[in-house]
């Protein structure tokens, strides 16, 4: 008898979901099952999903294989149809013990073939909280599911359904396990995590949740907050961002694109000189702020002076962390009717946009040699400095804890200590 073998693709926070997953499984006591956590953010991710689901069957022919995820949530028909796949459930399903629960050995028995639900009409997060999710050094917390915005080029929402919040309260004290655990880092995660809040009596701000955070739980080192939206950041959040040095100065921002006619087509809420704002106003208030970035490259009727305003958008917004998109159309969003643009352009521009980001790390990284941090060690050589880069070191350290280092060197996209 042998435990569950899972196998994630996608996000961070279905990552997350794959851990608590596990837990829930081991509960049931399922044993010799293959699981497959898909990912639907684009058309490619459906089919490395169908690629992966393959590869496992070849390899286990006889073990029962569950495929769950947001593909699963919008497109359940394409896995049930797979000759080797056993079930599909959805994405609020694979959060219930009781689904884990009634699942037999093998998968057969009593219990529906294929269990998805509308995920629109949840209306809570699910309450599995995992203590210890990432490094021994680094934990994050899920404080938000789903999201009630509709962009052209997203089917997220179809999957993860409306934004729902995990109370303060909730957040706060397993926060405090976690710290008591020994963990330095948390990381706040969620799929439009500045919609934090808006589900839950009085309305709060993720800048609420922060300052609750950083004033409830004092021994926790440091906090770190993932993927905003940054048309969405409140009065709260600037202020912690101004004076809490326990707040990581390192923010990832969901910009899409840098040009205002496309972002309209995009259906984004933001215009670029919002972003621009919002980036210097940041660094005005915390200078050794950094900024990552998702940008995608040739989105529907993108011209070469549409693009030419995203890739000016790396210089015009500080950015140093990119992740860049080439545009693939989802179908089922209203972008995938739109013009598209060639291939082999949407490869160029794409390509572009990665060139411009390497030299932005460069820059960043060059200009930390012979500066002071305080790194949160990942392993005994190797660890994040408050920006998020990477640094290495030549003689071992304790892991898991916060170390000064002297930056002596950069070696490719690491700094060396």
């Amino acid at each position: 008898m042998t435990a569950p073998r899972f196998s994630t693709l996608g996000c961070r926070l279905n990552a997350y979901e794959t851990e608590a997953m596990k837990a829930l499984a081991e509960q049931a006591g399922l044993t010799n099952a293959m699981v497959v956590n898909t990912c639907a953010v684009t058309a490619e991710a459906v089919r490395k999903a169908k690629q992966e689901i393959r590869r496992l069957r070849r390899e286990n022919p006889d073990a029962p294989l569950i495929v769950t995820g947001c593909a699963a949530q919008t497109e359940p028909e394409t896995f049930s149809d797979m000759p080797e796949v056993t079930r599909v459930i959805g994405n609020s399903e694979k959060m219930m013990p009781e689904t884990w629960a009634s699942m037999t050995p093998d998968l057969i028995g009593d219990t529906e073939r294929v269990a998805v639900d509308d995920i629109m009409s949840v209306r809570e997060t699910a309450g599995h909280l995992i203590d210890g999710f990432g490094t021994r050094s680094r934990a994050y917390v899920q404080v938000q599911n789903g999201c009630d915005h509709r962009c052209t080029f997203c089917i997220i929402p179809y999957g993860r359904g409306n934004s729902r919040s995990v109370p303060a309260g909730v957040v706060v004290d397993q926060i405090k396990r976690l710290v008591q655990s020994g963990y330095n880092e948390v990381v706040l995660t969620g799929v439009d995590l500045t919609s934090w809040g808006a589900d839950l009596p009085a309305q709060p701000k993720l800048g609420d949740l922060v300052m609750r955070i950083l004033k409830l739980v004092p021994d926790l080192p440091r906090l770190r907050i993932s993927s905003i939206d940054s048309i969405e950041v409140d009065e709260n959040l600037m202020h912690a961002i101004a004076t809490e040095s326990r707040l990581m100065p390192h923010l990832h921002l969901s910009l899409q694109h840098g040009d205002d006619l496309i972002l309209k087509r995009m259906k984004r809420r933001h215009l670029r000189d919002d972003a621009i704002r919002f980036t210097e106003e940041a660094l005005r208030l915390r200078p050794d702020m950094t900024f990552g970035a998702d940008i995608i490259a040739g989105f529907p009727t993108e011209t070469e002076a549409h693009f030419e305003n995203s890739l000016k958008l790396v210089e015009d917004c500080s950015l140093t962390w990119l992740h860049v998109f080439p545009y693939s159309a989802r179908q089922g969003t209203p972008a995938a009717r739109m013009p598209a643009v060639n291939g082999k352009l949407i490869k160029e521009r794409a390509a572009r946009l990665r060139a411009a980001g390497d030299a932005a790390v460069a820059r960043h990284l060059g200009g930390q040699v012979g500066r002071q941090h305080m790194v949160l060690m990942e392993n005994a050589r190797m660890g994040r400095t408050e920006q998020f880069a990477e640094v290495t070191f030549s003689a071992d350290q304790p892991e898991s804890r916060i170390v000064p280092a002297t930056i002596r060197a950069v070696e490719g996209h690491q700094l060396a200590a």
